[in-house]
């Protein structure tokens, strides 16, 4: 421990480059540091060592902090607290950190964040809380806001920055230039400009490279290139990250029914989205909704339950087709020793196959024209590793119960239900897919019966052929 505590105190003596510690979470002695100061209500000490940190870092000592260190360093830092932060936290910390403020403090801090971040916090606000924030603001940035939060959830709308820099086409480059020097209200990164028409309306772009190679007199319309690859403003945002991801954008103008420019989308809401995206997907094919770790016990439970009861409702289904063949199961202890076997390899193969196709239709790596292919190959490996785990399982079963027989059956019920496993864990999600539900949701808890069912019934249908032959039978 005396190693870590010496790595911890070098690095917080060493400034806010590095408030992590080898293991990724924020050092011990920065925390200690920072808890010390909020107890004394030191706000220089907590000005002079959370002001400099980046708003990913200050998010996270958000989230390393208890509730009670949370409120009392928004508290204590006032008008200095970077509001950038709350978009690096969890919804439910950012939810009761907000709650605590006023209205009119966040109004204030709003103003002075990127519109898309603050889309991002007043999103989650009720709607009484939005309108009196929005009717504090200057009427400029509160139409622009209102614009955005009247788009659907999750679409590129939401994401957009609103502020851009836009020009018309007879401007010269050396007007163009002049205008991004001297105007103050132009965002403060920014990698592409726009070309618009008097009402609006998108008619190209051209990239700052193009701008500071080309002489100042010549005209914009010249150097400008259309924009292949605007977004509507209702697009969803996996669908715009997919657009970055295949063009190999670093923002792209957002437009709405009409063509008009109305904001822009940059790499790095995109990366955002794309892990959000990533972790819902992951999220929701374990039966898990829109959960965080910072979420109540109450919220948690809530968001597992519905899937743990539909979950029930297919074990029934399962007990019921096992309870069929009760008096065989009886005849034969040995049958219920090795049902989990079976539904536990078939359950992981079905697994497997589905996790690669959901992935697949998400990317959109898989699609009419390739499903048949897909679903050939699959059949194929599920004949192939069926019979390799049927092979030793029957040996293994064999030898285990001084009954050849047996290991037979139990093999020939392998490569039956290791088949299932491999079509519906295809077929299910392709089925969920063109019925227009996300795939990811519910995949796992319908593959996990088909493959338990089929796996059940093809064992003790076979035993109980095999032992009304005799075969076996002492």
């Amino acid at each position: 421990m005396e190693g870590q505590d010496e790595q911890d105190t070098r690095a917080a003596e060493d400034g806010h480059a590095d408030i992590y510690g080898e293991d990724g979470a924020v050092l011990s002695s920065f925390l200690a540091q920072i808890g010390a100061a909020i107890a004394d209500r030191d706000t220089l000490t907590l000005k002079r060592e959370v002001n400099d940190l980046h708003q990913s870092e200050l998010g996270d000592l958000l989230e390393a902090l208890h509730p009670e260190q949370r409120r009392a360093l928004v508290e204590l830092l006032g008008a200095d607290f970077d509001f950038s932060a709350l978009t690096e936290v969890d919804e439910a910390i950012r939810m009761e950190i907000v709650d605590n403020l006023p209205n009119e403090q966040i109004a204030q801090a709003v103003q002075e964040l990127d519109s898309d971040d603050a889309v991002y916090i007043l999103e989650d606000l009720e709607k009484e809380d939005q309108d009196e924030i929005l009717s504090q603001l200057p009427f400029t940035e509160r139409i622009r806001l209102r614009r955005s939060l009247d788009y659907p959830e999750e679409t590129a709308g939401r994401r957009m920055q609103t502020e851009f820099v836009a020009v018309p086409p007879f401007w010269t480059v050396g007007q163009t230039i002049d205008y991004m020097r001297e105007d103050q209200d132009l965002p403060d990164r920014f990698s592409q400009i726009f070309v618009i028409d008097p009402s609006f309306k998108l008619l190209g772009a051209i990239d700052l490279d193009q701008i500071l190679r080309a002489k100042r007199s010549v005209k914009v319309e010249e150097v400008m290139h259309e924009t292949r690859h605007a977004i509507p403003a209702t697009m969803d945002q996996e669908e715009a990250a997919r657009e970055f991801e295949q063009y190999d954008l670093l923002s792209a103008a957002v437009v709405d029914e009409n063509e008009r420019l109305v904001g822009v989308l940059t790499i790095d809401d995109v990366v955002d989205v794309i892990q959000q995206e990533a972790e819902e997907d992951l999220l929701r094919m374990g039966g898990v909704g829109d959960e965080e770790l910072s979420d109540t016990v109450a919220a948690t439970s809530r968001s597992r339950v519905p899937w743990l009861l539909v979950n029930l409702g297919t074990a029934f289904i399962s007990a019921s087709v096992i309870s069929m063949f009760g008096a065989t199961i009886e005849e034969m202890v040995a049958l219920a020793a090795l049902m989990p076997i079976v539904a536990s390899l078939g359950g992981n193969a079905g697994t497997q196959t589905m996790t690669v196709t959901v992935r697949a239709l998400a990317t959109r790596d898989l699609d009419i024209y390739n499903a048949g292919r897909v679903i050939r190959r699959e059949v194929m490996v599920g004949m192939l590793n069926g019979t390799i785990i049927a092979t030793i399982l029957g040996l293994v079963a064999g030898l285990w119960f001084h009954n050849a027989d047996l290991g037979l059956v139990i093999a020939a019920a392998m490569i039956v239900n290791m088949l299932a496993a491999a079509l519906g864990g295809i077929l299910i999600p392709l089925f969920l897919d063109k019925l227009g539900a996300d795939p990811a949701i519910s995949s796992s808890i319908f593959t996990t019966m088909i493959t338990d069912v089929i796996g059940f019934l093809a064992f003790l249908s076979l035993a109980t052929w095999w032992l009304r032959l005799g075969a076996g039978v002492g």
